[in-house]
């Protein structure tokens, strides 16, 4: 039996189902997480050679502002929907429709497809209005008006990302929901092999934009590059995934039928989401907003370049690992929650949570400690190589707020799988009000090179809100959360974290007085040892904590790595 149909023997005893189905939920994780690693690691060249061609200034802002927008965009106009409503839904189809949700599934392929071809066109169009949304006031002054053309024209080349991330995500949940995690995960690669490739040829045209260059606007050939080839690498992730759903069993008609067909209930529910995404969009705009305004005058500021970057780093074992648990344990969580087995989904979800807390929170721990090395390892090359210190206070900054984010992210896929969208659109409105907010005071209270630290704690302050509110929330609505557990394994993991972390922090401490300025190369391996240090430490701590979900995590990656993984 394979390991996405194996089912919990119902033979079995509570603790040994509850393990099984723990297991499972694990390997199906660990097929997303494999394709996720590589995905990211061709990410992190992606990023770097961007940083060798672009440098961190204003001239890389102009880029990255216009080339993030259409993500922003897709989020706020359908995302929300596609990823957190459609499986819960998807899944009921399966279940109680005669031709397990064939229909049902055509109708939204349609549906989608024309709302996001319509809107795409509308945005292409309206691009210097958008635009200006994003950018402080300084691009509005006359010497910056070829700045502010460089955005607009490559926000019309990056727009179409719009339709084509869109059905990326909503053909990855149709394969989700039929349990075939792995493309979804897997096909990122495709775009950032064309994105490095772009680079390449970038770099080869034009070089690395050093001195004057750094702060200046781009020329139409440039534009041109950068925007389409972005473009296509978005586009090859969503062509890669379609063969996969023949294999999945699915043919796709184009259904018109949308009336009287149960869609109501999907965007009633999606309603509340759309408003979730809708103010979350709004509090990103405004650090968006605030990024572009600290690199607006060149100069030594930080900005959304930064800031962004950093936080692809971070988002590694989010990715890895976060996401792929809740991936996995959607569709589980919303049978329980269709079944009424509130207590079930409790305990899966607090299971899932201390997984993914056991693997987050020593990594955000060592971060600061390695910050400066990595920056310097990602991004010290070429137009960055005088600028990688910039990186650095970001960087470490982040780790706190990401613990935050785990908490929060895991325990609104308990909300989504119980249709409570309207109360995650409340919770959310804290968090982006606390973001927003602290994102105002936070970067008017420090100068231009402070601006991307400051948003990322201003980041980190509202997530620590969200985690307590949400979890508080949901505990009173499912009844139990395991919580006594949950709070015994924190205790635990946070004495095992505290003596992993301060032997990677003496041995940090006494490698930094051997060099003070090393290359890239011998900051990689300082920062490696030191990585390697706090890991085997805090493995062996685990161990002598009996913290289990770490053996879990490990036993299940050493057994799926002897395999060969099956997209």
């Amino acid at each position: 039996m394979s390991t996405r149909d194996r089912a919990v023997d119902p033979s079995a005893g509570p603790a040994e189902g509850a393990a099984d189905e723990q297991q499972a939920l694990l390997a199906n994780s660990a097929v997303m997480a494999a394709g996720t690693v590589v995905s990211r690691m061709s990410g992190f060249v992606r990023s770097a050679l961007l940083a060798a061609a672009l440098g961190a200034s204003l001239h890389a802002d102009i880029f990255t502002i216009s080339n993030t927008v259409p993500n922003m965009l897709y989020i706020l106009l359908a995302g929300g929907v596609f990823n957190a409503v459609l499986v819960p839904q998807l899944v009921r189809a399966m279940t109680d429709d005669a031709d397990q949700g064939e229909a049902y599934t055509n109708r939204i392929i349609t549906l989608a497809a024309l709302f996001l071809g319509v809107v795409t066109v509308a945005l292409v169009a309206l691009a210097p209005q958008l635009m200006s949304l994003y950018l402080g006031d300084r691009y509005d002054e006359p010497d910056r008006t070829a700045h502010l053309q460089s955005v607009i024209d490559f926000a019309r080349y990056c727009l179409p990302q719009v339709f084509f991330y869109g059905m990326f995500v909503l053909v990855g949940q149709i394969l989700n929901a039929r349990h075939r995690f792995g493309p979804m995960m897997w096909a990122p690669i495709a775009n950032n092999v064309i994105s490095v490739a772009v680079l390449v040829v970038y770099l080869f045209a034009f070089g690395p934009a050093r001195g004057a260059e750094s702060t200046a606007a781009f020329s139409s050939g440039q534009e041109l590059l950068l925007g389409l080839g972005s473009t296509a690498g978005i586009a090859a992730q969503l062509l890669i995934l379609l063969p996969y759903l023949r294999r999945a069993g699915f043919r796709y008609r184009p259904r018109f039928d949308f009336r009287g067909t149960g869609l109501s209930h999907t965007l009633r529910l999606g309603l509340w989401t759309v408003l979730f995404v809708v103010v979350n969009q709004v509090a990103y705009t405004v650090v968006v907003r605030l990024a572009s305004g600290g690199t607006a005058d060149g100069g030594d500021g930080t900005g959304y370049t930064i800031y962004s970057s950093t936080f692809l780093i971070v988002m590694v074992p989010h990715s890895v690992i976060t996401v792929s648990l809740a991936t996995a344990v959607l569709p589980r969580l919303s049978r329980y929650a269709a079944a009424g087995d509130v207590g079930q989904l409790g305990a899966t979800l607090s299971a899932n949570l201390r997984t993914a807390l056991a693997v987050v929170v020593p990594f955000a721990a060592v971060l600061p400690l390695v910050a400066r090395d990595l920056a310097q390892v990602i991004w010290g090359h070429g137009a960055a190589a005088e600028q990688f210190t910039r990186y650095a206070p970001s960087l470490a900054l982040f780790g706190p707020g990401l613990v935050m984010f785990t908490v929060h992210y895991l325990v609104l896929r308990g909300f989504y799988a119980l249709e409570l969208t309207r109360t995650v659109f409340y919770v959310q409105c804290v968090v982006a009000t606390v973001n927003v907010v602290a994102a105002l005071l936070l970067v008017r209270g420090t100068d231009a090179a402070g601006t991307s630290p400051a948003l990322v704690l201003a980041y980190a302050t509202s997530y620590a809100v969200g985690a307590v509110l949400s979890y508080t929330v949901l505990r009173r609505r499912v009844g139990r959360l395991e919580t006594g557990r949950l709070a015994r394994f924190v205790l635990r993991l946070a004495v095992a974290v505290a003596v992993s972390t301060a032997v990677a922090g003496v041995l940090a401490v006494l490698l930094g007085q051997l060099a003070d300025d090393p290359g890239w190369v011998v900051a990689g391996l300082r920062g490696a040892v030191v990585a390697a240090a706090g890991g085997v430490t805090y493995l062996v701590t685990a161990r002598v904590f009996r913290l289990q979900e770490v053996t879990t995590v490990i036993r299940t990656v050493t057994r799926r790595g002897s395999r060969t993984p099956q997209a």
